[in-house]
């Protein structure tokens, strides 16, 4: 990772900047105000700040940060391609006081940064699970964040009962060898459910999941929909099983407990697709660090987070 950081966009803000620009707008500027791929006019001068451009159409000034998740920042942007870096590359996620230490800022800036960068990473689907060019498996599966302490004595979110009725639940659906999408859902049922996976997951994907009851009548809208008995120890029949959604929610909880602590449900969505993130830009997909942190950077356009936003309750599918 130290060697990582010495390269120049970590060491100077323009150095950052004009790296970003090269991720942001791969085929040159553009306006983020009209639209607009005209060259723009580059602003100089005492009272113009480096990378300030005006608009050839609209004539408004711009940068490569105006409209994303960097917008009116005072930290300066080789901090913010270090934050960047260090979530993506961190399997388990890295903490805001993590990120305080090691970036030499304050807790409060850290947080933001940290939902910010979120933000940024937060998928905008353009395709269904399960369509044509993939391998036509979508496997859908629950699990439920907030029980107390585990057989190890781990500390979970304090003030939730035995059972699941009282935890925060979560949605994961994972195309075979492909994306991955989780959703923080109210309930886990047909009635809250069937809605997200017809509408995330092709009419001509085979579903595959466990026994639960919810997945019954919501099945019946795909090709096929086929299921594996865990409370008879059936975890896989032939290519029938929802193991590799379950195998990442190991991932996610090793996250929420091991790096996060304590996360509410207030902020789960945000804290589910940064995790969807690292494994949607994976290692086995051919995807290295520095190549899974560029992916962010290009998902920070439209995507201004400001502080009292981040307050805001996130639910998914909405």
């Amino acid at each position: 990772m130290a060697a990582i950081f010495n390269q120049p966009q970590f060491q100077d803000a323009d150095a950052a900047r004009e790296y970003l620009e090269r991720q942001v707008w791969p085929n040159g500027p553009v306006c983020p105000h009209c639209g607009s791929v005209r060259t723009p006019h580059v602003l100089k001068g005492k009272s113009a700040r480096p990378g300030l451009y005006k608009c050839a159409d609209c004539r408004e000034p711009f940068t490569v940060t105006v409209g994303t998740v960097f917008e009116r920042s005072k930290i300066k942007l080789n901090i913010w391609l270090q934050a960047v870096h260090l979530m993506s590359a961190s399997k388990k996620g890295v903490s805001a006081k993590q990120l305080e230490r090691m970036l030499g800022v304050t807790y409060k800036t850290a947080w933001f940064m940290c939902h910010r960068i979120r933000e940024a990473m937060k998928s905008e689907p353009s395709k269904m699970l399960g369509g044509p060019g993939s391998s036509g498996i979508v496997e859908a599966d629950e699990t439920f964040w907030g029980v107390q302490a585990d057989e190890e004595g781990i500390r979970y979110p304090k003030g939730v009962q035995k059972g699941t009725a009282s935890k925060m639940k979560i949605l994961t659906l994972v195309e075979r060898d492909g994306e991955k999408r989780s959703f923080h859902v109210a309930n886990v049922n047909a009635a809250t459910l069937g809605p997200i996976l017809k509408a995330q997951i092709a009419k001509t994907a085979r579903l595959m999941t466990d026994e639960h009851s919810a997945y019954l009548k919501p099945g019946k809208h795909f090709a096929s929909h086929e299921s594996t008995n865990h409370s008879k120890k059936e975890y896989a029949r032939g290519d029938v099983t929802s193991n590799t959604a379950e195998s990442s929610f190991a991932i996610l909880k090793r996250g929420l407990v091991g790096t996060f602590h304590s996360v509410s449900e207030q902020h789960l969505q945000r804290y589910c697709n940064e995790f969807d993130f690292r494994w949607n830009y994976r290692q086995s997909l051919g995807f290295s660090d520095t190549a899974r942190a560029n992916m962010a950077l290009i998902g920070i356009t439209g995507k201004r987070l400001t502080y009292r936003r981040t307050h805001a309750p996130v639910f998914a599918f909405q």
